[in-house]
């Protein structure tokens, strides 16, 4: 609805119309551009997953969001605690920890303590030095670093239970 007693309206916009067009013909350079940022990011994180740390399982917090489970931001320190982890050790594995978290359920806490366990024994870790003397007790041997690959995709994503009755 048109308000007040204005000018009706009507854009002169047909000079030079080739200065207020915006094109795209940089996209497909910039697509390009991405990928091989990203698979540049992939090689320089090798041997570590491309999707970052692990991350718990962790539920939405209001009444409507409750139901739906999603990665947090960091294992709670009791979780860390009841799968053997350090804290200090967990991030240099590519464990995310946030020491401000709580457990307020116990199937909470087991379940991102089998996370956590199912991570480690999968886990591979390569020396911090190449030509060390004596490896640590945590570093892989020769024929795991050998064997290892990286893994690209979500690491370990959240799998919905099937219902039982």
């Amino acid at each position: 609805m048109v308000r007040h007693n204005n000018v009706i309206p009507n854009g002169h916009w047909k000079k030079k119309w080739q200065f207020r067009v915006k094109t795209w013909f940089n996209q497909p350079a910039r697509k390009l551009r991405r990928r091989n940022a990203r698979a540049e990011k992939a090689r320089a994180l090798f041997p570590r997953p491309t999707a970052g740390p692990l991350r718990p399982v962790v539920r939405g917090q209001t009444i409507k969001y409750n139901m739906k489970q999603k990665l947090g931001r960091g294992f709670s320190l009791e979780e860390l605690k009841e799968a053997g982890i350090p804290r200090k050790l967990a991030p240099s594995i590519g464990i995310s920890v946030d020491h401000r978290r709580r457990n307020r359920s116990l199937e909470s806490l087991q379940e991102n303590v089998n996370r956590l366990k199912a991570y480690k024994s999968n886990l591979v870790v390569f020396p911090r030095h190449r030509n060390a003397k004596k490896p640590k007790a945590m570093d892989a041997s020769a024929e795991e670093r050998s064997t290892a690959s990286q893994l690209k995709g979500s690491l370990m994503p959240v799998t919905k239970a099937a219902p039982t009755l």
